[in-house]
């Protein structure tokens, strides 16, 4: 997985950026909190993921800048204007649902016209409107169909078309693909990318897809039970995870087993010593932990001394991933360059290096399940 190459465009006076904040948002439904004290904020222009499990809050907090939810406590504003109580069709927002909910009854264009027509736009403006949005889509010619003519990707295109109808400030996109295959999914993500660093708008994207966030985000915000784990870029989200939960949500992590040095500091795996990044779990400071380790972080090297096993190989292209066993039963996974991996029979005894630079760790291991 690899974040967005492209570089947002600066957003000039007059474009639909708009800065969007997020200070204490709560919310419960009953006995169940969804959003636990949210402060989060976005820049103009700027597209930030919200990434988590069902249930972790992301979505409430979409619909509270909508104005489909209102908080128990906090505030939404939108460049420094307090729009908590500012009814939803009041609030400048656009937004595009994960069903894309076009009028079945209407064409494309009067799709994308509905919102005009709503604001009392003269006819020809908004037929000429709706025309220049469908291009921008890539659906010129598509105006004249109805929703059950067109297919799920066409779909959302229109249903983008018409959240950008009235120009505004913020964009919302609410699992806008989760519905579509894969390579539909795929292209539409990046034309979304591409529109949205076109016309400069502030992007509120909703997603429980790692790599869909990883690969269109500015910045992504992993949530967890209605509060933020952590926002950062993607590559540092991959490479430097704050957390546990970020760590082994975003990506594949393997977890080693290690020993926790007297001093906290440092942490002893696969016969070598590291130090600790970040803080300890659960206010630990000694004592068997778990060791977090990106695949493509382990080196492998024949050996047959080796504390492991490789017991299976997956070829995938300029790299290969081969699953190990540990002498105590743990099975890792390391991503290495095909190359070398060729040289590597199944059933070999194998030694395992880890770079030199601080490692996460969780909490304590639990015996049962490390054998």
């Amino acid at each position: 997985m690899t974040a967005s190459t492209l570089a947002p465009r600066p957003v000039s006076a007059g474009t639909a950026g708009a800065t969007l904040e997020f200070r204490g948002l709560r919310r419960s439904f009953g006995a169940t909190t969804a959003l636990d004290g949210l402060d989060l904020s976005l820049e103009p222009g700027e597209l930030l993921a919200l990434l988590g499990p069902s249930g972790c809050g992301k979505t409430t907090a979409l619909r509270m800048v909508a104005g489909f939810e209102t908080p128990d406590a906090g505030h939404v504003l939108l460049d420094g204007a307090d729009v908590t109580a500012t009814p939803a069709h009041r609030r400048d927002v656009g937004m595009v649902f994960q069903s894309y909910s076009l009028f079945p009854h209407l064409s494309a264009a009067d799709n994308v016209a509905f919102g005009m027509r709503m604001r009392g736009v003269p006819a020809a403006r908004r037929r000429d409107r709706a025309q220049e949005l469908l291009e921008l889509v890539g659906l010129p010619t598509h105006g004249g169909r109805y929703p059950r003519q067109l297919s799920g990707g066409q779909q959302q295109r229109v249903a983008l078309a018409r959240a950008l109808a009235l120009e505004p400030r913020v964009l919302l996109l609410d699992e806008p693909l989760s519905a579509l295959d894969a390579k539909v999914r795929q292209s539409l993500r990046e034309e979304i990318r591409r529109l949205q660093l076109e016309l400069g708008i502030t992007t509120l994207f909703v997603t429980h897809d790692q790599e869909e966030a990883l690969s269109m985000a500015d910045r992504v915000a992993v949530m967890r039970d209605g509060r933020l784990e952590q926002c950062a870029t993607p590559e540092e989200l991959y490479n430097s995870p704050a957390t546990p939960f970020v760590a082994g949500f975003v990506g594949t992590m393997n977890r080693l087993p290690g020993t926790l040095g007297a001093d906290g500091a440092r942490v002893e795996v696969l016969g070598t010593g590291r130090p600790v990044h970040g803080s300890l779990p659960g206010g630990r400071r000694t004592g068997a932990v778990d060791v977090l380790i990106r695949p493509e972080a382990l080196s492998v090297g024949a050996d047959p001394n080796g504390t492991a096993l490789l017991v299976a190989s997956s070829f995938l292209g300029a790299t290969t991933r081969l699953t190990i066993r540990l002498d105590g039963g743990r099975t890792v996974l390391a991503d290495v360059p095909s190359a070398g991996a060729s040289t590597l029979p199944l059933g070999a005894r194998v030694r395992l290096g880890l770079p030199e630079r601080p490692v996460l760790i969780d909490q304590a291991r639990n015996e049962e399940t490390s054998a």
